[in-house]
């Protein structure tokens, strides 16, 4: 049986780290293939061999590096060896072998360079740095006899492949499938097509493969076919029928709660079966949190999104936000333990990293859930870092003694969010679950090991109430909350004021305007044991964002 992906980029990465100082071509090369096929799990053994003698033009004798029959020839240099040459010694050696022999795949390295041509396609080589590998590992994918996934790389995952995604959701609004089921659809969409292209769904593709290969090309039986893969993905395998079709077995078991509702039976057709294919395309590897607030975005119509007060806040104003309300003031105090040398600094990270698994941070306007997600991003990075001081000493030992299941102590559920909107609550969730896969990806890279969450056990709280009439101590008790911010409903400067009609006339805000002032006011009234010192101070903090084009946008940040 195959490693997983996730599996064979952990062992890259350690493959990466131990080898990051070779250089000498004779001494090197077999102990550094030999140990290259095993990130794959392969006896190099069995397949391939090294020093094969070849007949070259002119009856002269060569000796080939590593030889795969019919499938790979590697030419190996000593660090800083030109690789132009020596892509022209191993094209040398094509003359004397036979047809059956030729390889498809031709690889140049000099221990800390590699590149790789496939020589059927005639495609541009792949090329990149050894400490890259872990990234690019699946362009050896055939070592595993796997034919390669073509992504469009060009098209990585940004507002086009929102405005895909918004397209069949129109065409499905279209065709009488709305309301709450759509929304829950649309969700477990971006779900499966981010799960397809990061490891969560193992091999890599199989939900495209799936809609592709096992569905009619007019679309009539793809609703029938997601439903069952929805059940699937609720289902623990050990739960699972035995007569379970098998390309719906092999897909993982998800839990928290995102597949449980049962759905209405979308009625899809070949201009929809067309879209969701075309959107699978993206290679939602590249995720990025801004996918979900214009996804939000482009699903509303424009007079909707004025109504509910919804816009889109840029990852960098998001940051103006978190900087100076808690991530630098974390950021710094990780410095200076950090650059303790006495024998208590390894105990002060420790009880620093208990203090980040600690802190809860709350949004009461979440949206689409943007603020959270960077959030929680910005603290496992930091997170990651703080880990890299802790055990310092073990990763100079090649990562043998860490497991890394145990490391991450920071988790979803710390995070708190409010939203009217139940589609853009469901998105806030399931976005937060992408992001914590992605940062336990970036974890496992660093220490060597594959680490996932899956199935899901925690969630983040996101309540799909407004915000103006739950009571914010059922969400999270003030006591317990750290850090409270956020970018209320705004309906822009025009909209928010209305002037009076004539000098000394009374003045009276609009209903949206006084919606908008309540959930400030709401925040102002948010209570916990350091609030009333703070007010006292005049330390409640209120930073006013300005978007290109839009004026008065309020964003606010409370240290609580």
């Amino acid at each position: 049986m195959h490693l997983s992906w996730n599996e064979i980029r952990a062992r890259a990465s350690r493959f990466a780290h131990d080898w990051r100082d070779a250089n000498y071509e004779r001494g090197e090369t077999q102990t550094f293939y030999n140990e290259f096929f095993e990130v794959f799990g392969v006896n190099r053994r069995r397949v391939a061999s090294f020093e094969e003698p070849v007949r070259k033009l002119g009856n002269q004798r060569g000796f080939i590096d590593l030889f795969w029959k019919g499938v790979l020839l590697v030419e190996q240099k000593s660090a800083g060896r030109s690789l132009v040459k020596a892509r022209e010694q191993a094209l040398d050696y094509f003359p004397g072998l036979k047809d059956q022999e030729l390889p498809r795949y031709l690889l140049l390295s000099d221990f800390q360079n590699f590149e790789l041509y496939d020589l059927d396609e005639n495609t541009p080589p792949v090329i990149f740095p050894l400490h890259e590998l872990p990234r690019r590992i699946e362009a050896f994918a055939f070592i595993l006899g796997v034919q390669q996934r073509t992504f469009r790389d060009q098209d990585p995952v940004n507002i086009h492949a929102s405005e895909r995604m918004g397209s069949l959701h129109d065409l499905l609004k279209a065709s009488g499938y709305d309301g709450h089921d759509l929304e829950r659809l649309l969700v477990r969409l971006v779900f499966c097509l981010f799960a397809d292209d990061t490891g969560i769904f193992e091999p890599r593709g199989i939900f495209q493969d799936l809609i592709r290969e096992r569905t009619r090309q007019d679309g009539s039986d793809v609703g029938p076919w997601l439903m069952q893969l929805f059940e699937v993905l609720n289902t623990p395998e050990e739960k699972r029928q035995t007569t379970l079709d098998t390309d719906l077995n092999q897909f993982p078991y998800i839990n928290g709660q995102l597949f449980t509702e049962r759905l209405r039976v979308p009625a899809f057709n070949g201009i929809m079966r067309e879209r969701l294919l075309e959107v699978s395309g993206f290679n939602w590897d590249a995720i990025s949190p801004a996918i979900f607030g214009s996804l939000f975005q482009s699903v509303m119509h424009k007079d909707e999104r004025r109504k509910a007060g919804a816009h889109y806040t840029t990852e960098k104003n998001i940051l103006k936000v978190i900087q100076p309300l808690f991530l630098d003031a974390l950021k710094a105090e990780f410095q200076r333990l950090s650059q303790r040398r006495d024998s208590g600094r390894k105990n002060a990270l420790i009880a620093f990293h208990d203090k980040l698994a600690s802190m809860r941070f709350f949004d009461p306007a979440c949206g689409c859930g943007n603020f959270l997600i960077i959030a929680y991003r910005e603290l496992r990075l930091l997170e990651i870092d703080l880990l890299r001081e802790i055990f310092h000493e073990d990763l100079e030992l090649g990562f043998k003694n860490i497991d890394v299941a145990t490391l991450s102590r920071i988790n979803v559920d710390q995070f708190y969010g409010i939203e009217i909107g139940e589609f853009a609550a469901r998105i806030a969730e399931t976005a937060m679950w992408m992001m914590d896969h992605i940062l336990n990806n970036r974890l496992s890279l660093e220490f060597g090991n594959s680490y996932l969450r899956i199935p899901l056990k925690t969630a983040p709280h996101i309540h799909n109430q407004d915000a103006l009439e739950i009571d914010w101590e059922i969400v999270l008790p003030a006591s317990e909350c750290s850090y409270l911010f956020g970018n209320p409903p705004f309906i822009g400067a025009k909209l928010s004021v209305r002037r009076p009609a004539r000098p000394g006339a009374s003045h009276r805000q609009p209903r949206r305007q006084r919606r908008h002032t309540r959930l400030r006011n709401r925040v102002v009234s948010y209570r916990c044991p350091i609030r009333k010192r703070l007010q006292h101070q005049h330390r409640l903090r209120r930073y006013q964002l300005h978007h290109p084009g839009r004026t008065g946008c309020p964003a606010l940040a409370v240290a609580v």
